[in-house]
């Protein structure tokens, strides 16, 4: 009896200590949400510039460095019509913006037109800008997207948004992928590789087929930490910052993945799932 009642003691203690880790994880798990298609004959003014605000701070990672930390110019913080008009004066300006919108597109697409003084790739002496081009991978807007962003842009400080709005879908196959619905969210990745893109890891880290300067590389991040340093280091990524790189990485990243997409980037990133 004594024997049983020890073994009974045992296998409650490990219940509660399985049950104690797995709700430190997030616990987003579930069916992966349906995109809902937006039609552009049913699209406001008002909606367009939602769409991109969510863009900004979601697909685009705009803010993972465009914050108060002061890797990228704050943009939540600046009246960009101002700002643009500025910089389009700046004897260091090399693009071919002939407005303020058109300004604002080719920033997003051709960042290396203009690049803010402080804020240059290091040792470019402002030449080089760190920024990807917003068109191409790992971030990969369609044009209505941009303009989404523009117009968001444009809206915020209350300046007249010039963005015409969409007639016809992008001519690609993320036609339908205009924008999800606002109950919608991100579908759960099935794989590392759409878990590192639907998470912009690559905007600011060279991992798979790109490179990023602004932080530390993800190629042999399993050779410098441990599973469960690569593990904290998503899920607290204010408690080691990298030597030479800004803390820019969101406080709430690993927040955002569910339990599984966590496990799978970590596995990854420490070289057992590749």
């Amino acid at each position: 009896m004594a024997t049983l009642l020890k073994v009974l003691g045992f296998s409650l203690a490990l219940t509660l200590v399985f049950t104690l880790v797995s709700n430190t994880l997030p616990q987003v798990e579930g069916e992966a949400p349906v995109e809902q298609e937006i039609e552009l004959g049913d699209l406001t003014m008002d909606g367009f510039v939602a769409m991109g605000e969510t863009l900004f701070s979601g697909k685009g990672t705009c803010t993972l460095c465009h914050n108060e930390l002061g890797r990228a110019p704050d943009i939540l913080a600046l009246d960009m019509i101002e700002t643009s008009r500025e910089r389009m004066a700046d004897a260091r300006y090399q693009g071919e913006a002939r407005d303020l919108e058109s300004y604002l597109r080719e920033s997003m697409v051709s960042p290396e037109a203009y690049v803010v003084q402080g804020f240059g790739k290091k040792g470019s002496k402002d030449t080089e800008s760190p920024m990807p081009a917003v068109d191409k991978a790992p971030i990969q807007l369609n044009p209505i997207q941009i303009d989404a962003i523009i117009a968001f842009m444009q809206a915020k400080d209350g300046n007249t948004v010039t963005v015409a709005l969409p007639t016809d879908a992008p001519p690609d196959e993320t036609a339908g992928e205009i924008s999800p619905g606002a109950d919608a969210a991100p579908a759960i990745a099935q794989s590392p590789e759409e878990a590192i893109a639907k998470y912009g890891c690559a905007a600011c880290h060279t991992v798979l087929e790109t490179e990023s300067p602004v932080g530390p590389s993800l190629v042999d991040v399993g050779e410098r930490l441990s599973v469960s340093e690569i593990r904290e280091s998503i899920l607290d990524p204010g408690m080691v910052i990298a030597e030479g790189f800004p803390p820019i990485m969101p406080m709430d990243f690993g927040d955002r993945m569910t339990a599984g997409e966590l496990e799978m980037m970590v596995r990854y990133f420490s070289g057992d799932g590749r």
